[in-house]
């Protein structure tokens, strides 16, 4: 039986820090094992070789963020290998902006890779040709019968500027419901927010800090709430969203680039970056009409079929091919060169 080619995907952040990078990394690894050996690190040095086996290398790299994995791309690259490059938020607008490190990752990776339709307007017109969009998908999960007591809002996510958590606990106090409470999950990765999050959540009942809980018992907890909140100042296709209209959970969200990219311009759900008067407003509206809330819904099911493990599954097996291609193309161009 012929050896299966190897794979090896860059992440900034593996198992243990529970982060949608990982589970991206996870989930594309489940795609390819069947055709692929695929091995997940956070670097990579030809000395490494490919899992544990010096002698062997890698014969095509995915590396997801341009910039804190810029060094293992440069390397591979270096060493002739075919590379793609899967771009994050803080990648598209940020890193790249400003960062020269990020900006010559573009240039290495022989395809760029965006996780939103909106994704590829934020690169140069020269490298929008080697560019493509994934989707990313989760399983669906029938919608849960949420709690008669209480109306439940999920802020799903690790605590760091980028995800803007204030905004909903700033909407929080300007919407007199008692039965509203506002669920979130994910750990401090920001020490500065710990102390106005703990304090909003100590003057307001309604607001429980659920910490970092595994992936199975986040899922559960979305599909049983009314909405999801993304509040986020940057995303490059967040997880959680796919996750929530997975499950018909409708979804309010600012109105950024990498959210529109995933739910459309004309979603009503939208409100204005760091605008908590505006998410209040949404969730008053939610509350008080459920006609508004069937639209949402709506809404996020009719965009749920793109965000299915197939259509994913798909995409992420043609570009695995595509590395594959390149790298023959290099072999044999490299074997012209040295007649």
């Amino acid at each position: 039986m012929p050896m299966k080619p190897c794979l090896t995907i860059i992440s900034p952040s593996l198992a243990d820090a529970n982060t949608g990078n990982w589970r991206t990394a996870a989930r594309w690894t489940g795609f390819l094992s069947r055709d692929w050996q695929v091995e997940v690190r956070k670097d990579w040095h030809p000395s490494d070789g490919f899992g544990g086996n010096r002698a062997r290398q890698p014969d095509a790299m995915i590396a997801l963020h341009a910039r804190r994995s810029a060094d293992a791309l440069a390397r591979f690259s270096e060493a002739g290998g075919p590379l793609a490059l899967v771009l994050t938020g803080t990648d598209l607008y940020r890193d790249i902006r400003d960062d020269a490190t990020a900006r010559r990752s573009l240039e290495l990776a022989d395809a760029l890779v965006c996780l939103q339709e909106r994704g590829p307007d934020e690169l140069p017109q020269a490298l929008r040709a080697k560019t493509r969009v994934i989707y990313q998908s989760a399983r669906t999960l029938r919608p849960a019968e949420p709690a008669r007591r209480s109306f439940d809002l999920l802020l799903v996510g690790h605590l760091r500027p980028e995800k803007d958590p204030l905004t909903a606990l700033r909407a929080m106090a300007l919407v007199y419901e008692p039965r509203l409470r506002l669920l979130q999950v994910g750990d401090f990765h920001d020490p500065t927010l710990r102390e106005p999050v703990q304090a909003a959540a100590a003057a307001d009942p309604r607001i429980r800090l659920l910490g970092p809980l595994p992936h199975p018992r986040t899922r559960q907890l979305i599909r049983r709430g009314r909405l999801l909140v993304l509040p986020s100042r940057m995303e490059g296709g967040a997880n959680v969203l796919i996750e929530a209209v997975r499950c018909g959970v409708p979804v309010l969200g600012s109105r950024i680039p990498g959210s529109v990219g995933m739910l459309g311009e004309d979603y009503p759900g939208w409100f204005p970056v760091g605008d908590a008067a505006a998410l209040a407003s949404l969730v008053r509206r939610c509350i008080e009409s459920p006609s508004f809330l069937d639209s949402l819904r709506a809404h996020c099911e009719a965009r749920a079929p793109r965000f299915a493990p197939e259509a994913e599954r798909g995409a992420v097996r043609r570009l695995a091919q595509d590395l594959l291609d390149t790298a023959r193309r290099k072999a044999v161009a490299a074997a012209d060169v040295s007649r």
